[in-house]
């Protein structure tokens, strides 16, 4: 095995990643108590969510570094757990405002900029799309369909893969990794960017509870576990990242991904604790919501 042919530093190395990893895993069961104990339940789960992304994929990836055969499995692990992720933090942020009707009425009036990244940065003519229920429940397909397709289409990958027929960096057209990569792709960048909508809108709005930073946490995930790793992938096939006996080229271009992401999360996990630990005050309900029949004829 790989492991009983480390020398000191890499031995050093395997064990500094695999306690940071337990570190992450330790941090973020504190954090799902503490959440468990002072979160309201609408949105206790929605928040143990986004707080499990980083450490599930640290995770993952320590599996994938010690035992380099479940490589596969991890990473579609990471990928199918994530996706959810997504669909979470969409919804983290219609609760954050109060709930659908609450948002809504807020919003009565307001509009949806479509103009955003990663689709539609670009396309300035796009009209701006008026906030009603019926956007709200396609921002929501947008994300949930990720949620639901990524799994479907992971499960046939593995079953190709067991069968011989799907081989990761075979990109031929004639193969199905292609095909399969490009539409999973096209499915995440229409989840991305309906996040990307209601985060624009609500950003302001939600500023009181850092919403700012906790987007930013969220969108690093996305570029370190997708982007960071799909760059070193696409080295490791075109041999810039040499071999190095017994690894082969996209062998080594893995073990650098899974360490780098270990790191990467451990850092994560320990700022998303902080963000998310603060004690953040209810917004104050819009004045439609303040004004039920009667109340004026009450006295306090």
């Amino acid at each position: 095995s790989l492991s009983a042919g480390l020398d000191l530093p890499g031995r050093f190395l395997f064990a500094t990643l695999t306690l940071m990893t337990l570190i992450a895993i330790l941090v973020f069961i504190e954090e799902a108590v503490y959440i468990y104990r002072k979160i309201p339940s609408s949105k206790r789960s929605i928040i143990i969510w986004i707080n499990a992304a980083a450490p599930v994929i640290s995770t993952t990836s320590c599996i994938g570094m010690w035992v380099p055969r479940s490589t596969m499995f991890t990473d579609f692990t990471a990928g199918i757990f994530f996706a959810i992720v997504i669909h979470k933090f969409l919804m983290m942020m219609i609760k954050e405002c109060g709930g659908q009707k609450v948002l809504l009425r807020r919003f009565e009036n307001g509009h949806f900029t479509i103009t955003t990244g990663p689709c539609c940065c670009c396309c300035l003519c796009l009209p701006r799309v008026p906030i009603t229920r019926q956007t709200l429940f396609w921002l929501k397909l947008g994300t949930f369909q990720f949620a639901v397709f990524r799994p479907v289409l992971i499960f046939l990958s593995i079953v190709l893969w067991t069968n011989g027929n799907y081989v990761l960096y075979n990109l031929s057209p004639k193969g199905p990794a292609l095909w399969i990569s490009c539409f999973i792709g096209a499915l995440t960048l229409f989840a991305l960017w309906a996040v990307g909508i209601m985060f624009r809108k609500v950003r302001m709005l939600l500023k009181c509870k850092n919403i700012i930073p906790k987007f930013a946490l969220y969108q690093f995930i996305v570029i370190l576990n997708h982007l960071q790793t799909t760059i070193i992938n696409i080295f490791a096939t075109q041999k810039i990242i040499p071999c190095a006996p017994p690894l082969s080229s996209t062998a080594r271009g893995s073990y650098i991904a899974q360490q780098l992401l270990i790191m990467e999360m451990f850092l994560i996990t320990v700022i998303s604790r902080v963000v998310y630990r603060r004690k953040y005050h209810d917004l104050e309900p819009p004045e439609c919501v303040a004004e039920e029949p009667g109340d004026k004829n009450q006295t306090p």
